[in-house]
């Protein structure tokens, strides 16, 4: 855990000396965060807080970067959603699903429990983030109100996670 809390300081500290680069590194780690299987290895809730408070407190515009933080994890919520598509039922052949299967399993739960809503949910929550796409591609969740579900909700979360801790970032440095 030490590694990556390092990695972490890095990486907010090399985006608070070149921010020019925080737009596209925003953008890439929403998105990995939000691809099936990336999601599992990218840290996104507790690096956005971090860098969107240090963010906040160095004064930078926090809407271009909540929304490159939306249009990451919308994105990767589409890849997702269409790999389930492409791979339909094949998916539990492939890691991790085929070293978890319990994993998919309880995104099929959830799924068919909650529907459309699922994919709102799903952006909130880590481990159901990790599946809840490609398990609408899988069962063939209607395009259009996947899209609009995941939209909605990657907006909700990158404005909700970047910007409102980038709003704590700015009043804390007052």
């Amino acid at each position: 855990m030490a590694i990556l809390d390092q990695a972490m300081h890095t990486l907010v500290e090399f985006m608070r000396t070149h921010q020019q680069w925080a737009i596209p590194i925003v953008f890439a780690i929403a998105f990995a965060e939000c691809v099936a299987i990336l999601s599992w290895l990218v840290p996104a809730t507790v690096f956005f807080t971090a860098f969107g408070a240090v963010a906040g407190a160095s004064g930078m515009n926090l809407v271009p970067l909540a929304i490159a933080a939306s249009l990451g994890a919308g994105s990767g919520f589409w890849v997702s959603y269409w790999a389930g598509l492409y791979l339909g039922p094949r998916v539990d052949d492939h890691w991790p699903f085929r070293d978890n299967p319990k994993m998919l399993e309880r995104g099929h739960a959830f799924f068919e429990k909650w529907g459309v809503l699922s994919i709102l949910i799903g952006h909130f929550f880590g481990p159901i983030r990790a599946v809840i796409a490609i398990v609408a591609g899988i069962v063939n969740m209607p395009f259009l109100p996947f899209q609009i579900a995941n939209w909605l909700a990657s907006f909700a979360w990158g404005f909700a996670l970047l910007y409102g801790a980038g709003r704590i970032g700015e009043l804390m440095a007052r």
